[in-house]
């Protein structure tokens, strides 16, 4: 039964598995930023919770394949290294893992700072589906509107 269930959490299934978890958080983000369901589950550390443990299986994975962990410090030398580490599909779904963590974090303060300085639902849109795609870009939108209704300009904040 164990090898059943360790066949079941294929690289492949955990990448579907994760696509499809985060489109629950974004769609709570996006359309029902102020319910008290998004602040539990999304803008707590619930998500990253979630993701860590994900993290650590497939670090676990990694360290049990035999493979340096400390090579993955050699993707600093140049884009020859990268790709290196990225032909193993271990080292794909970390980096993914990474993307999905730090963009759903970043989605869920602006919700909770559109929140604090009571921005419109209607304006935080663009912002969050640009950060759920194109995480910078959508912060950086999301400062620009951030400015007309703070009143400031914080480049620190």
């Amino acid at each position: 039964m164990i090898e059943q269930i360790y066949i079941y959490f294929s690289i492949e299934t955990i990448y579907l598995w994760l696509n499809i978890g985060a489109l629950p958080f974004w769609f709570l983000l996006i359309f029902l930023p102020k319910t008290k369901f998004c602040k539990i589950f999304v803008t707590s550390i619930f998500p990253l919770l979630i993701l860590s443990i994900i993290d650590l299986y497939l670090i676990f994975e990694i360290y049990k394949s035999g493979f340096n962990l400390f090579d993955v410090f050699n993707l600093y030398l140049g884009l020859d290294e990268l790709s290196n580490i990225f032909s193993d599909k271990n080292y794909i779904i970390l980096f993914w893992i990474h993307f999905i963590a730090i963009n759903l974090f970043c989605g869920s303060w602006i919700v909770r700072d559109s929140q604090k300085f009571n921005i419109p639902k209607f304006l935080t849109f663009i912002p969050l589906v640009l950060t759920y795609f194109i995480g910078p870009l959508g912060i950086f939108v999301y400062w620009l509107i951030r400015i007309f209704f703070s009143k400031k300009i914080d480049l620190y904040d």
